[in-house]
């Protein structure tokens, strides 16, 4: 039975998450019953990281198995003629071994958040970003970002209905720069780990967005991180400008 990988992207506005839900449309549903439609079998898929309702993905990696070896660019061309005029695109599909799992054979996921930092709000980008009006220092954000490198436990930047076991995760990247090109002003957070808590990208973000106004120092930021005080983080920054942008694998 031949597993693919695919490498998947979509836009997370009209989904209420990756994973299948009852009654609600997700990015999962979407996709399995695009594979039913073109293959005939009730395959399940497993992805990368389970993104929330709202979040993008430019790189989500997912694999399933089928009982027909089918020719990649069939699967890939056929799930995307089945999945219009929904915003999914199946970017590529290859066949790997068995043993390749999309979720635990990853080594490091990247996400991306985007905060627009000018006075007018978005027109066409919306749905991408997250508008902040207000002036914000890139620099103080990254200087407060680098204190939370390393492995910790990252419980006041964990949604209080987090399934994970544990809150202590190792996060190995957190950048924060802007981007100006003409009035269009953007800050970026680009960060990376193994795995992360639920809502833990969302948290640091906002927690950032108070660094950046100078409401929380570095120092402030450390302290909310060793003392795992919630209540002292900043506002869970929207769903809307997140996106998952890639995986490695060993």
């Amino acid at each position: 039975m031949p597993r693919y990988k695919l490498v998947i992207e979509y836009d997370g506005a009209p989904f209420c998450g990756w994973q299948r839900q009852a009654d609600d449309p997700t990015v999962q549903a979407a996709i399995e019953t695009a594979v039913q439609r073109f293959s005939g079998e009730a395959a399940r898929l497993t992805c990368a990281g389970r993104t929330d309702a709202g979040v993008h993905a430019i790189h989500q990696v997912a694999h399933l198995d089928l009982a027909k070896d089918w020719r990649t660019d069939t699967v890939r061309d056929a799930l995307n003629a089945h999945l219009r005029p929904q915003p999914i695109s199946v970017i590529s599909a290859e066949v790997v071994p068995e043993t390749f799992d999309a979720r635990h054979s990853a080594i490091r996921r990247h996400y991306r958040y985007r905060i627009l930092n000018r006075r007018s709000p978005a027109a066409l980008t919306r749905a991408h970003v997250w508008h902040v009006p207000w002036p914000l220092d890139a620099d103080l954000m990254h200087a407060a970002a680098q204190r939370l490198i390393g492995r910790h436990d990252f419980s006041a930047f964990r949604a209080a209905e987090c399934q994970a076991k544990s809150p202590v995760r190792t996060l190995e990247q957190l950048d924060v720069t802007r981007a100006r090109m003409g009035l269009f002003e953007e800050i970026v957070i680009a960060t990376a780990a193994r795995s992360f808590l639920h809502h833990q990208v969302r948290a640091m973000a906002g927690t950032l967005m108070l660094a950046g106004c100078g409401r929380l120092s570095a120092d402030d930021v450390a302290e909310i991180l060793a003392t795992r005080a919630k209540h002292r983080c900043g506002p869970l920054a929207p769903a809307c400008g997140l996106t998952f942008v890639g995986v490695d694998y060993g």
